[in-house]
């Protein structure tokens, strides 16, 4: 048995019910050291395999591994497994092995850094990683642009690391080049439900020089409809503008 759960933005309290009530059905928990972490002083009688980063199809394996042994397993992810998360790789890595997966969600990012700046998401959005690791930049590039031709509100994952600064400076330069108004509302937020939490609003030009974006931050990028409204960003849904 293996269970793909989602452990939310960070702190216990965020995490389901469902999730918890999963966790303490595991005999192991894998997943990635900073997440461990975080559950560690609420589970400390827990079997924690720790995993590095890029070592998903390995976390993965060993995983099913264990299954097969008939221990039970918790997979875990940060924010909802099936969005940016494990959950497809597990599920692609037992295909025909006959095991059980149950995947648990969560919250993603995009949900709780929405409700820390306000209401951005109200209305058609798309999420896109700035990472291209396993996403080619011609792709995303693409996807960009299409953001931009449909009027879509941008939540950036992943937006900046050490090995790629220039990715969400070049990401907004697109933005801008294809149509996106330098005064577009946008806003970051760090550590979304952890500690040292902070979030900035700002407008489209600005933030792209900004250089506290990092890979702890997740960045929404609003359309021609959102708006500072005493001091939230807002994405206007047209209840009130289109009676």
């Amino acid at each position: 048995m293996i269970y793909v759960i989602g452990t939310g933005p960070g702190e216990i309290d965020q995490i389901t019910q469902k999730a918890l009530d999963a966790l303490k059905k595991c005999e192991i928990i894998m997943g990635y050291s900073r997440y461990i972490d975080l559950l560690r002083d609420y589970m400390p009688d827990k079997d924690f395999r720790v995993y590095s980063m890029r070592e998903e199809i390995k976390r993965c394996n060993d995983a099913l591994n264990l299954s097969l042994e008939g221990k039970v397993i918790g997979l875990i992810s940060s924010g909802d497994p099936g969005v940016y998360g494990m959950a497809g790789l597990m599920l692609e890595t037992a295909k025909g092995k006959n095991q059980h997966i149950e995947i648990i969600s969560g919250i993603t990012a995009a949900c709780s850094c929405a409700s820390i700046i306000g209401a951005p998401l109200m209305n058609d959005y798309i999420c896109v990683s700035l990472s291209d690791i396993l996403t080619s930049w011609e792709i995303i590039e693409k996807r960009l642009i299409a953001a931009c031709y449909g009027d879509l509100v941008i939540c950036l994952y992943n937006p900046a690391s050490n090995h790629r600064p220039e990715n969400f400076r070049n990401a907004c330069k697109i933005l801008i080049d294809n149509g996106k108004n330098i005064d577009t509302v946008c806003a970051y937020v760090r550590n979304s439900g952890r500690e040292n939490e902070e979030s900035k609003i700002m407008k489209l030009g600005e933030i792209m020089n900004c250089d506290d974006i990092d890979m702890l931050c997740t960045v929404f990028i609003g359309n021609s409809q959102s708006f500072v409204i005493d001091g939230k960003f807002v994405t206007l849904r047209g209840y009130t503008t289109n009676k």
